[in-house]
């Protein structure tokens, strides 16, 4: 029977023959057929993933040397666009559009021979924190079907949570892949602004939004992460500098600088267990001659309003090519009297309340007369971020904080209070805000059943210090499991 543990060790198989692309990609259908009711795949390329299979099967009996990620199964978030196949970001604005190149993340995981098994539902246009906020759907916590899976790429969460693929891919503009890592009980990682080119990623706020990755061991994200990054001549903001081949290789004896807020670990909004669990890890990682530090930082109630200033400013922008002109749902003939009538019924049937409410809200703080009260405000703050987050990272090398607030809630429990969605955002959006690598590992189990874990950052483009200190916590602190 197959299983899955590391990318290397299944590529170890390959290699003995005790497996096989076509038994991997076969074991995989079955748990998506069986898991269906999860509602984490929007759609799933069954048909090609097992010829493509079939294709790596006989290069390895031709004797032809294998690529990186020879026969992988990867899932893909509804915002990677992939030539010939649909993405929609979970909105009715774009429903049957098919895209008609692919990204440059995508096409980098084909380029080593990865098998990209579908598309993963997630909350429409990646504006979302609980994944209930897509046309085809909530998504349910495969440990819990009663919890949200957080968002908005809880079904990039799920579909590793539950064992449909081996690593998928998200997008995080705010925490939408550290969140729902952190809901569902995986490792989600967030990479430096450009490390992976947003080439063929749906926009949601430009200067804010990331592809990340979803894994269950810190290996395959560092290996994933390797094919991805690189300079790319259709990402301006791509960064040029590649990744060390060998970057978690260790140190024995190395130590870690580490700070943590401690006006986080105190926030009124933080549970007593998280904050007692994270406290008790980083008084492990002192034990163990880590130095550990309290850093104040006194714009934690700052980040959230700036954070949503600027994003929703953004996504005014962005979205304002859906318009049913060009592409995506249009408004039936004989509905509307004149073209302004037709953009009105057009994007108020195609977007959903959530994603309205945020193009609103954004149009409303660019407009005039607001714009130097909000939106030339939050640029200062994230200014001031910036500034701190340097001073930081000049004599620590990690940022220890919680990933959120709470574990995973019950679906409704807070569709009615939008702010409160936005403020759970309060730990997450620090690491968007300065474009800072940003990882959420699995680490703790809560009392009420469900698991939360550690959030660690590192300094702009040092992601390779970051994932070498999440192999080092996920090897010695893994706790209350």
């Amino acid at each position: 029977m197959f299983s899955f543990i590391s990318i290397l060790q299944y590529q170890q198989e390959l290699s003995q023959n005790t497996t096989s692309c076509r038994e991997a990609v076969q074991h995989y259908l079955e748990r998506i057929e069986s898991g269906k009711r999860l509602n984490a795949f929007t759609e799933v390329y069954s048909k090609e993933a097992m010829e493509r299979a079939a294709q790596l099967d006989q290069q390895r009996k031709d004797g032809l040397p294998a690529r990186k990620l020879h026969g992988v199964v990867i899932a893909i978030k509804d915002v990677l666009c992939y030539k010939d196949h649909t993405v929609t970001a979970a909105s009715r604005i774009l429903k049957d559009f098919t895209s008609v190149y692919t990204s440059t993340a995508v096409q980098r995981l084909l380029d080593e021979d990865a098998i990209i098994i579908g598309s993963c539902n997630c909350d429409e246009f990646a504006m979302g924190s609980t994944n209930e906020n897509s046309v085809y759907g909530n998504v349910l916590n495969a440990l819990d079907e009663t919890k949200v899976p957080g968002g908005s790429s809880g079904g990039s969460a799920v579909a590793v949570q539950a064992g449909l693929c081996m690593a998928s891919l998200g997008s995080d503009t705010g925490g939408s892949v550290r969140q729902p890592a952190d809901f569902c009980g995986i490792t989600g990682f967030k990479p430096s602004y450009g490390r992976i080119s947003r080439y063929g990623l749906i926009a949601y706020a430009s200067s804010f939004d990331q592809v990340g990755i979803f894994g269950t061991a810190i290996e395959d994200i560092d290996l994933l992460l390797k094919v991805m990054s690189g300079p790319d001549a259709f990402d301006s903001t791509a960064l040029q500098n590649t990744l060390p081949e060998y970057s978690l290789a260790m140190v024995p004896d190395k130590r870690y600088r580490v700070a943590y807020f401690p006006e986080a670990l105190e926030h009124p909004s933080l549970d007593k267990e998280i904050r007692h669990s994270i406290y008790h890890t980083l008084e492990q990682l002192r034990a163990a001659g880590n130095p550990v530090s309290a850093v104040s930082f006194n714009l934690l109630d700052y980040v959230v309003p700036a954070y949503y200033v600027l994003t929703t400013a953004e996504a005014s922008s962005n979205l304002s090519r859906y318009d049913g002109i060009r592409f995506g749902y249009r408004t039936p003939a004989g509905t509307y009297d004149d073209l302004g009538g037709f953009y009105k019924k057009t994007r108020s049937e195609g977007f959903g309340k959530e994603v309205q409410r945020r193009i609103m809200l954004g149009t409303f703080v660019l407009s005039a007369g607001y714009y130097d009260a909000y939106f030339h405000k939050a640029l200062q703050v994230r200014r001031m971020l910036v500034n701190k987050t340097m001073d930081l990272f000049r004599e620590y090398d990690v940022l220890v904080l919680p990933t959120s607030p709470v574990t995973a809630f019950p679906i409704g429990d807070k569709s009615g209070d939008p702010i409160a969605v936005y403020l759970s955002d309060i730990y997450t959006v620090f690491a968007n805000l300065t474009g800072i690598p940003g990882i959420a590992l699995p680490l703790y189990r809560h009392s009420n059943g469900m698991p939360f874990g550690l959030q660690a950052m590192a300094n702009k483009e040092d992601d390779v210090t970051l994932l070498q200190f999440s192999k080092y916590i996920m090897g010695n602190y893994r706790l209350n499991q």
